[in-house]
């Protein structure tokens, strides 16, 4: 695998988690998405209009969310003025949470009061996990398209789609070179929902030691890429 090849890599798979996390913890904890802040709008409104459970988690989603957010922005910032290895560190961070999310989803369930502590523990640990996933990603793969974020995506991969069909539409010329690796972010997250769909039906919420494995592969390529730009041969000066 060539050095660009890896660069895409790890962004995919990050897709993947995202879609596979967001089911499994939608299925586990009744209506919680873990790494989509708007569709928790969305069920807390439905929790509150219809009387039904699950609001707590749903309320604490956004602080703890955006709070992770700023931590990570403070570190990131922190390690790069250290010069020390920030992506690399920061995804060892987000799989150590996911990590404890696993073990918790699986020491603590099943989840019969969504408002209990259990639950809510359980969801807020993976909803800093893919907090952090939504920071490095905006931050360290700005050029791959939003790892959570479906909707806009989809929207364009349509819009260049139909520039493709009238390409007297096409302007920039941009459409046709982003076109790919956005519908392959959007085949990647809805891979990802479809396998957490089928792992929890068949393992339960076994199904949470997935995303912590995926994540490790992530790092594992990112690391390898590091090293062998680390030992390509540099050009004269």
């Amino acid at each position: 695998m060539s050095v660009p090849e890896t660069k895409q890599a790890p962004p995919l798979l990050l897709n993947f988690n995202a879609g596979y996390l967001d089911t499994a913890g939608f299925l586990a904890l009744r209506g919680l998405f873990t790494a989509h802040v708007t569709g928790n709008f969305v069920t807390l409104g439905a929790a509150l209009a219809l009387g039904t459970s699950g609001a707590i988690a749903k309320l604490l989603a956004l602080p703890v969310f955006c709070a992770v957010v700023i931590a990570i922005r403070l570190l990131d910032t922190l390690l790069s003025q250290q010069r020390r290895p920030v992506l690399e560190t920061l995804l060892v961070v987000q799989v150590a949470l996911l990590i404890v999310g696993a073990a918790l989803a699986i020491t603590l369930s099943p989840f019969h009061d969504i408002d209990g502590w259990r639950a809510v523990l359980t969801g807020m640990v993976l909803v800093s996990a893919m907090a952090i996933q939504n920071a490095f990603h905006r931050m360290h793969f700005g050029s791959a398209p939003p790892s959570t974020m479906m909707t806009g995506t989809t929207t364009q991969v349509m819009i260049d789609l139909a520039d493709r069909v009238y390409e007297s539409r096409q302007v920039d010329g941009r459409g046709g070179s982003r076109l790919v690796p956005m519908a392959t972010a959007v085949l990647f997250f809805g891979a990802g929902c479809g396998a957490a769909a089928l792992s929890y039906h068949v393992f339960g919420v076994g199904c949470f030691v997935i995303p912590p494995i995926v994540a490790s592969l992530a790092l594992i390529l990112w690391l390898g890429r590091r090293r062998r730009l680390a030992w390509q041969p540099r050009g004269p000066l």
